[in-house]
């Protein structure tokens, strides 16, 4: 665990959850695993205060706990999990993007509770649906309920662990600590629940009204004393099937980058096929013949088999070996090498920081020693067609940013300078663990300005909310024209431009976040990719 992630993970959890709960995540990533009572003392916080904040960063999986076997609950906090509140975004926009915006909707409310059931998340999203509608229409719950339910299928959402059921013994004490446990064949079965209804809206009503209100409240408070059908169910956004899909996003356009549309949508057609079936760190996925790649292929593409056939030839003779072929049966058994894609992406990613640091003459380099592994200096000279003096510079430019690294053979035992070749070359796995650090740097250093800016602006802020505020009140009210002029012109023409220069800043800092998140994504995958599992 790094310094810069460190920093990363405590920014990110006080930006979204506040200090006390920042306090103790970061107290826990720094310290490993820890009792509530040693959590206590060393941060010096109440004890209802750490319980709060523990159930907060339990609830949104970002700490775990075990029970030991001396009988007392340890916590740990889960680092790689805090930093994927950065990437909270992009699976929004991806939600939205496949499954409108009842998708879009269902999986923040899920991203912004942790864990919630199935009937609680479609009635929220009904509800705020609803309000942003025309008057007279609503949003059934149905509606949403077939959107979670398709979600659920394709392995985006998932239920959340339970408590098992244990026959009922009233001598026996409760353990202190539960033991979740969940059946793989039930984690996307969704509970089936007849829910009946449309989204409502918020009212602003007088003092008459309200009474009514508060009426209707009571008597359905009443009603809902039972607990709905999917009580103790709850559901969490599967991250492993986002990532998932974002890997395939990468392949698909890196294929498209290098050959055309058609064998990006034939690779395409290959991984939606397997995107269930294949588990998310696997390094190959299922085998497919080209019938079946035939079959699934998508209406639109209407290309004889013979060409098909051609077209996964190529694709498994190009170099990259972004497709392999397995077996001769069913015309052709295809794979996709899903680790391989990754070095490939990483590697593409890793030239491109080169080049845009260092310059196109340093990429030229970088490209001749990935190509040709080892090179002496004089080799290098020669087959990049640079100067002596400069290629020197470029190389030791890179060696001492460690895009490149020095490997000596002696000739004799004493390693004499004289009688030892020097070879350049380049180690894509340390140089993308280096990348990373400085990714997470990045970032860190992007919201520390983002909170600057906004600290600097913030009599600003204020004052432009409580004109906004008295503006939407006003119209409201139905008030003239020349009223609403009047409480327009309290912000100032410089202040205007000032709050103008400010949004500006802030849109490009959470762009660049952005950015920077979609570099960590390839890197981080490509690390994960190498890593040997038992």
């Amino acid at each position: 665990m790094t310094q810069a992630e460190i920093k990363l993970c405590s920014l990110l959890l006080q930006e979204h959850f506040g200090e006390i709960v920042e306090k103790i995540g970061t107290y826990l990533i720094r310290t490993g695993t820890q009792p509530l009572r040693m959590i206590v003392s060393d941060t010096g916080l109440l004890l209802d205060q750490v319980k709060k904040a523990l159930c907060v960063l339990i609830q949104h999986n970002l700490v775990t706990y075990q029970l030991q076997k001396r009988g007392f609950v340890e916590y740990e906090a889960q680092c790689k999990r805090v930093l994927r509140i950065l990437r909270y975004p992009r699976y929004i926009y991806t939600a939205k993007t496949l499954y409108n915006d009842t998708g879009e909707l269902i999986v923040e409310e899920l991203l912004l509770n942790g864990k919630m059931t199935m009937s609680a998340v479609v009635r929220k999203v009904a509800d705020r649906l609803t309000e942003t509608m025309e008057d007279g229409k609503t949003m059934d719950y149905a509606d949403v309920s077939n959107t979670f339910v398709r979600l659920a299928d394709t392995h985006f959402v998932q239920r959340c662990p339970l408590v098992p059921e244990t026959p009922e013994n009233p001598d026996a004490p409760p353990p202190p600590a539960p033991t979740l446990v969940i059946n793989e064949k039930d984690m996307y079965v969704v509970p089936r629940l007849n829910l009946v209804g449309k989204g409502k809206r918020r009212r602003s009503c007088d003092e008459e009204e309200n009474g009514e209100h508060k009426a209707k409240k009571q008597k359905q408070d009443g009603d809902s004393s039972e607990p709905p059908p999917d009580d103790g169910i709850y559901w969490q956004v599967n991250i492993d099937r986002f990532h998932q899909h974002f890997r395939d996003q990468g392949i698909v356009s890196a294929v498209a980058n290098r050959m055309d549309q058609t064998s990006s949508e034939i690779v395409r057609t290959m991984l939606r096929m397997s995107e269930v079936t294949t588990s998310s760190n696997a390094p190959y996925t299922q085998p497919l013949s080209s019938n079946e790649i035939f079959r699934s292929l998508p209406a639109g593409y209407n290309i004889a088999k013979q060409v098909l056939d051609q077209y996964l030839t190529l694709l498994a003779d190009d170099p990259l070996e972004f497709v392999g072929k397995s077996g001769d049966s069913g015309g052709g058994m295809y794979t996709v090498n899903l680790h391989k894609a990754l070095a490939s992406l990483a590697t593409a990613t890793l030239e491109s920081i080169v080049e845009e640091r260092f310059g196109s003459r340093c990429a030229r380099i970088f490209r001749l020693l990935l190509r040709k592994k080892h090179l002496e200096q004089k080799q290098v000279e020669d087959f990049a067609m640079i100067p002596a003096k400069e290629a020197k510079d470029m190389l030791y430019k890179m060696l001492s940013e460690n895009f490149v690294s020095l490997q000596e053979i002696p000739k004799t035992p004493d390693h004499a300078p004289s009688r030892t070749f020097y070879l350049y070359t380049v180690n894509v796995l340390s140089s993308a663990r280096m990348l990373l650090h400085r990714c997470y740097k990045s970032v860190a250093n992007l919201m520390e300005r983002r909170q600057f800016e906004t600290k600097e602006n913030k009599r600003l802020l204020e004052k432009s909310q409580r004109v906004e505020a008295i503006l939407a009140s006003m119209q409201a009210t139905g008030a003239e024209d020349a009223q609403l002029q009047e409480i327009e012109e309290m912000i100032t023409a410089p202040e205007r431009q000032q709050l103008e220069n400010l949004k500006r800043n802030v849109n490009k800092i959470d762009a660049s976040e952005n950015q920077v998140d979609e570099t960590i994504f390839v890197l981080e995958s490509f690390i994960e990719s190498t890593v040997k599992r038992p």
